[in-house]
């Protein structure tokens, strides 16, 4: 993807937010929040018109399920991208149904041989209908799977070989999952393919009961703003992007975030 610096997500409560950053370069949007017909958003119509890049971000296909990607949801996502005029579209590794059950949340891919299979699978389904490249997220998960085969880094690297995809690197999850599982998250960042990287996620979280959770609801904590000018350090992404997905702060403390993800970048700041 072209560099386009900081961006944030579009989400309805602060499209009004979004649309004032003078300097906005790239955003992107929940795919499924996003209808294949009729008129768009408006504010993500404007944004468009004003050249602002927009990606959309599928969160239901299940890429890591191990039954076939439903064709009707690799559809959307695809139409979405090309209503969008999106350089890209993005999804997760993981599963969220099995055997027509929902489980209304993304869930942990064992990281087995089997799963990279699986997962595999599902990519070429997708890229076969998506008419833009794909970028797949690793998410934050609480928990691993007891015959887990592969270390993290080794299982990414080999999706992306395997299916030809860019890395959609969420620094947050990166941090959780190190700090949940007592491990060091600039060691992971040192076993990935970096040039890979399409983009960046950053978020906040919080811990209870002795577990970091990722919630997309609290401020970005410093550790991983560190995390951010380590990456930044080794190989810096095209563009790095704040997730905000609920608890909406005052617009003073989102450009605070914003700003504070310039400064460990390196890029511009765009408020």
């Amino acid at each position: 993807m072209t560099a386009h610096g900081v961006g944030i997500g579009w989400r309805p409560e602060i499209a009004g937010f979004v649309a004032g950053l003078p300097g906005l370069r790239f955003t992107e949007v929940v795919a499924e929040s996003v209808p294949a017909h009729g008129e768009l958003p408006a504010g993500l119509a404007e944004l468009r018109e004003r050249g602002t890049a927009v990606v959309p971000h599928g969160v239901k296909l299940s890429l890591g399920g191990a039954e076939p990607v439903e064709p009707a949801r690799v559809a959307h996502l695809a139409t979405v991208a090309e209503r969008l005029g999106a350089p890209l579209a993005s999804e997760h590794i993981a599963f969220v149904r099995a055997g027509g059950v929902e489980a209304g949340h993304l869930l942990p891919v064992p990281r087995s041989r089997e799963a990279v299979d699986a997962v595999v699978a599902n990519v070429k389904r997708t890229q076969a209908e998506l008419g833009v490249p794909l970028a797949l997220e690793p998410i934050a998960a609480l928990f691993d799977w007891p015959d887990d085969e592969l270390d993290e880094a080794a299982f990414l690297t080999e999706i992306l070989e395997r299916t030809g995809a860019l890395l959609l690197l969420d620094v947050a999850n990166v941090y959780a999952n190190a700090r949940n599982r007592g491990a060091d998250p600039v060691a992971l960042l040192d076993a990935l393919p970096l040039e890979r990287v399409a983009y960046v996620h950053v978020a906040g979280g919080a811990e209870h009961d002795g577990i970091y959770h990722d919630t997309h609801a609290d401020a970005v904590p410093q550790p991983v703003l560190d995390l951010v000018a380590a990456l930044c350090a080794r190989h810096r992404p095209p563009a790095l992007l704040l997730e905000r997905d609920g608890a909406y702060p005052s617009a003073d403390a989102l450009r605070a975030e914003l700003d504070a993800i310039a400064a460990a970048s390196g890029y511009p700041a765009v408020t």
